[in-house]
């Protein structure tokens, strides 16, 4: 009957063990994905920042062309031909 007790206090004992493991494991677990999603979060803020950034070029970059030619335009349609 001691070695039944034995094995008993011995399974419980490891049980134990490995509900601390998987207790251990769940918070690293939640742990990763919170990480994970907070740097998926930075990323997406940091594409839509460099996508912002391309479109104010992109639109600086037709500006000064509109306002090139509108200048040239300009220039060419001021003069007035007296005859």
């Amino acid at each position: 009957m001691t070695s039944q007790r034995d094995r008993i206090g011995s399974l419980e004992s490891r049980m134990e063990e490995l509900e601390a493991t998987i207790r251990g494991l769940t918070e690293e677990l939640v742990d990763a994905n919170q990480r994970i999603r907070e740097l998926e979060q930075a990323r997406e803020a940091e594409e839509e920042e460099e996508s912002s950034q391309a479109e104010e070029a992109k639109s600086d970059e037709s500006k000064d062309e509109t306002d090139n030619e509108e200048s040239s335009g300009s220039e060419s349609g001021d003069d007035i031909i007296v005859a």
